[in-house]
């Protein structure tokens, strides 16, 4: 056949693969012979080429200036699906051979002419094995056809054979062994006489290897060596009857040896955190040794030795918190991550959800969506778009530090249709979890739709989530995405013409798309579907949509490229990758989990040079390479749901949601028992027309809790207590006061929460709340909703008030509220220096101090102590303008001392009017009344003026 090129070599597969002597390779129809892709491999001339199933590589020389030709040090590789060029394959060398493995589709061996091997993985290059032949020069390479050997030439006319196991070789695939002849073997003549020795007898037929044959220096594999005892371990080591006993550090199983799959012999080995508790009392001369998850850029393939599979990187094991007695606050997340967003805790029922969490929350439309429907007027319980919106505002305000999705979980386990589609962990503890988030992800999607449209239900729908079914043996991403929108399906119907059953098909017609998809990707439980994603590139990071008359087409690579180039901007939909939740099964007793791997650059206020892919594993959080978030293995990670978002949407980043804050619910009275309430217990609502909080407006806060939990502990063997699992708390109480104007220290939010789950302890004594509290039936205080509650405290921090109050860290943690330090005046803070001491001081010590007065003296009531605490912070102020801080704390911290930090008994105290004084008669003179010791200043005047208004202070 006659052609207008000159070809060198030829390979068939799919195509017939022609290499000509300029260096380029064609790809030529069998039966047409018209070339359909050309390539230019290589400068020079071809050395070698090789093609199977849908790969084709080849390797070659390349031009020099001034020098001859050399052969490259790489193999260039090309995919024939979809006729484009996959990154080439580095080498070690100068690549003269290259040969495709029969049996293993995507293995590749490599050769130089001095016998150097590489075999390498063309879907993961990065992992390669080198070998190395002994002989002079190499002049080809061969594999057999059933892939069990190798062949070998060099320029001396021999062959080296290469096989895994030469007594079991076989050359092809279906082979039959050649029967040879017996060979006979004449009998000795044997003379049997006293001389003779017994060995010369001939044995019986044994099975076993003889005691004979056993060589003199037999090796023995006696297993690893012991591992080296913690220090922490032997620090705390205390004598017994036999030896030293210990606190067992939990590494292993009771009485099990652990057996080491890696050797830590550089160093690497990542230290497991500390408690914050622990750091504390550790030396300052020690220093902080330890090696952090997120500090290390060279961990991303380090692996975990023990549970976790040898493939795993370290950074997608399975996340656990550690409780110490001090609850969850002791926990060090900052171990873990060290970026500027924020992780989620896993500590909570349902926390499965926190990969979606963040892939809803970076996807800036769904972002803006729901922080709009937080400010507008909806008060709904049961409303998750609002907690959506509560959360997201959390995680931004939080800015990588710790958070947990408290609140929006609990509205997701309350709703009775999550419970009925077994979405929650309570209902389905047999279902997967990829099942499982998927069926979550559909029902969310269309329950915040529905949320949605209560406040604008003229709007359209927010966007629905789609299913795409695996159709096709090697089907690209956006054909399976394009069939998933056409939903064609087969049923039986009844045929009025025919008068009979007919088979009758059915598809969706798609009008427009929604500026975000979001598509569940584990629908099909085919094996050989799943292998997809082991293919470098398959996933791509932009797609597009064209729908005319009906008809949609999705596009991805070159072929979008040349639609974008030939068709109007409007025609085509173009769409960029958000981010993925993948399943991972990182060990074998280690359960499965979701993380996700979420492009944060699209959601930034900023327009990013260069994608920013971080992994999001609950409260680890780290950046990552594009190609480890987009790379995926069948045995352990594969994606479970995909998220797209219109490509003229990157970095819409709307807070106009600040400017729309409904704050109509602070100038109101709300209740589930009206009737009951009498009129002295509600509170004294704020005045819209003088009384509208904003940017820097001070309101003393107090918060009480009821326990919905017990802390659940454990008794270890050697007596020690280890908690399982902290106690939970629940809002019970909240109350905010005015910190100025006419109606100083009166509350306007003093509201009782309706409590829907079981409460196990009303610890009354500290919360000042009872069972009649919170029985809508019986309760004489306004009782509202958390929902309602969360509402009001969550405008006050997003029209930029201050709020003042004892203890405000803790609180706002079990609001599930995040708080800025520049928006928190807590007096623990303001009192505390942990140079003198580590002891807190409570508000009723400083109360009894500063102020004179006995509070918390039978219960606790919320108003009185965020009063408290605002007279607390104004003599603070007084302290800060005389200059006389640190002189006062050093006072309060020795009669904290000498009363062992606890307000003194009767005999102690004397008492003025209706206060309790303290004996030591702190009373309040002016600065230069001559009074020695330290003292309560009067507060400056300027220009005949108090320098503050407050009559408090």
């Amino acid at each position: 056949i006659s052609t207008q090129f000159e070809y060198m070599m030829m390979k068939y597969c799919r195509y017939i693969c022609a290499g000509t002597n300029a260096g380029a390779v064609h790809l030529l129809d069998p039966e047409t012979m018209e070339v359909i892709k050309m390539w230019q491999a290589h400068s020079d001339r071809l050395s070698d080429m090789d093609a199977q199933n849908n790969y084709l590589v080849t390797c070659g020389w390349s031009k020099r200036q001034h020098r001859p030709p050399a052969l490259e040090g790489f193999a260039k590789v090309y995919d024939l699906r979809k006729l484009e060029m996959l990154p080439p394959i580095p080498f070690q060398g100068a690549a003269a051979y290259i040969r495709m493995h029969p049996k293993l589709s995507t293995t590749s061996v490599l050769s130089s002419p001095t016998g150097r091997l590489q075999v390498v993985d063309l879907m993961n290059p990065n992992t390669s094995n080198i070998l190395q032949a002994n002989l002079n020069y190499m002049s080809h390479l061969a594999f057999a056809p059933s892939g069990a050997a190798w062949a070998l030439a060099d320029l001396d006319g021999a062959i080296h054979l290469w096989a895994a196991s030469p007594t079991k070789l076989q050359y092809t695939e279906s082979a039959v062994l050649t029967e040879f002849a017996d060979e006979v073997f004449p009998l000795a003549s044997m003379n049997i006489d006293a001389d003779m020795p017994i060995s010369t007898v001939g044995m019986p037929h044994y099975r076993e290897k003889l005691l004979s044959a056993w060589s003199e220096d037999p090796v023995y594999e006696l297993g690893f060596l012991p591992p080296k005892i913690d220090l922490d371990v032997m620090k705390h080591l205390v004598p017994a009857v036999v030896g030293l006993r210990g606190v067992n550090p939990k590494k292993a199983y009771r009485n099990q040896a652990e057996k080491l799959s890696i050797l830590d012999s550089d160093g690497t080995a990542l230290a497991a955190p500390k408690f914050l508790s622990e750091k504390s009392r550790t030396m300052k001369g020690e220093g902080d040794k330890e090696r952090r998850i997120s500090d290390a850029e060279s961990f991303t393939d380090h692996r975990v030795a023990g549970n976790t599979k040898a493939d795993v990187p370290v950074m997608y094991r399975l996340m656990e918190i550690k409780y110490s007695r001090y609850g969850v606050d002791d926990f060090d997340f900052g171990y873990y991550n060290k970026t500027q967003y924020s992780g989620l805790e896993t500590h909570i029922t349902n926390s499965y959800l926190n990969p979606l969490l963040q892939l809803l929350k970076y996807t800036p439309l769904f972002r803006n969506l729901a922080l709009h429907h937080a400010a507008s007027s909806c008060l709904s319980d049961s409303c998750l778009l609002c907690e959506l919106g509560y959360l997201f505002d959390m995680l931004e305000k939080a800015e990588g530090q710790k958070c947990h999705a408290t609140n929006f979980l609990k509205a997701f386990s309350g709703l009775s249709e999550a419970s009925k589609l077994q979405l929650t962990e309570e209902t389905s503890p047999q279902s997967t979890l990829e099942i499982r988030i998927q069926a979550a992800n559909r029902f969310l999607l269309r329950q915040v739709s529905l949320d949605f449209q209560r406040i604008a239900p003229t709007d359209a729908k927010v966007d629905q989530n789609l299913g795409p079914r695996m159709r096709g043996s090697t089907p690209t991403f956006s054909r399976i995405l394009q069939d998933s929108f056409e939903g064609r399906n087969s049923q039986r119907m009844w045929c009025d013409r025919c008068r009979r059953y007919q088979i009758v098909q059915s598809w969706e017609v798609v009008q427009h798309v929604p500026p975000v998809l979001t598509i569940n990707t584990a629908l099909n439980k085919q094996t050989d579907a799943k292998h997809l994603w082991s293919i470098p590139g398959w996933l791509p990071e932009k797609i597009g949509i064209i729908v005319e008359q009906g008809r949609l087409l999705c596009l991805e690579g070159e072929t979008l490229r040349v639609s974008q180039k030939t068709r109007p901007p409007q025609s085509i939909v173009v769409y960029n990758l958000v981010g993925l939740v993948a399943d991972v099964n990182s060990g074998e007793r280690q359960k499965s989990h979701m993380v996700s791997l979420i492009n944060v650059g699209l959601s930034s206020r900023e327009p990013e040079i260069e994608s920013q892919w971080h992994l999001f594993n609950d409260f680890l959080v780290r950046k990552v390479e594009r190609e480890e978030a987009l790379r995926f293995a069948t045995s352990w990670k594969t994606p479970t749901i995909v998220t797209y978002q219109h490509q003229g949407a990157s970095n819409a980043v709307d807070d106009s949601w600040r400017d729309a804050l409904d704050a109509s619910c602070l100038f109101m009275n709300w209740s589930l028992n009206p009737y009951n309430v009498p009129p002295q217990n509600w509170p004294c609502v704020l005045d819209p027309t003088s009384e509208q909080p904003g940017l820097g407006t001070h309101v003393p806060i107090d918060t009480e809790f009821v326990r919905l939990q017990q802390e659940e502990i454990e008794i270890l063997a050697t007596g020690d207590r280890q908690v399982v699992r902290p106690t939970r708390e629940g809002l019970a109480r909240v109350s905010v006061l005015r910190a100025n104007g006419p109606h100083e220290g009166l509350p306007f939010i003093n509201e009782y929460i309706s409590i829907s789950e079981p409460v196990v302890d009303y610890v009354t004594k500290y919360s000042g709340v009872s069972a009649t509290d919170l029985d809508p039936n019986m309760s004489i205080h306004p009782l509202v909703p958390l929902k309602v509650a969360y509402k009001k405290l969550w405008i006050l921090l997003n029209v930029g008030c201050v709020f003042v109050g004892h203890g405000l860290i803790k609180d706002f943690r079990n609001i599930n509220m995040f708080v800025p330090k520049s928006q928190i005046v807590d007096t623990v803070t303001l009192f505390y220096n942990p140079a003198r001491s580590k002891r807190q001081l409570s508000l009723r010590f400083l109360a009894w101090y500063l102020l004179k007065e006995n509070i918390q003296s039978e219960t606790h009531d919320s108003i009185e102590d965020a009063l408290t605490a605002l007279k607390i912070w104004r003599k603070y102020q007084e302290f800060e303008d005389a200059g006389i801080v640190e002189k006062m704390l050093d006072e309060i911290y020795a009669a904290g001392k000498k009363y062992n930090f606890k307000v003194p008994e009767q005999g102690h105290e004397r008492t003025t009017g209706n206060l309790l004084v303290p004996s030591l008669g702190r009373d309040t003179p002016d600065i230069d009344s001559g009074v020695s010791g330290p003292s309560t200043p009067v507060s400056k005047k300027q220009g005949g003026n108090e320098y503050f208004e407050s009559p408090l202070r």
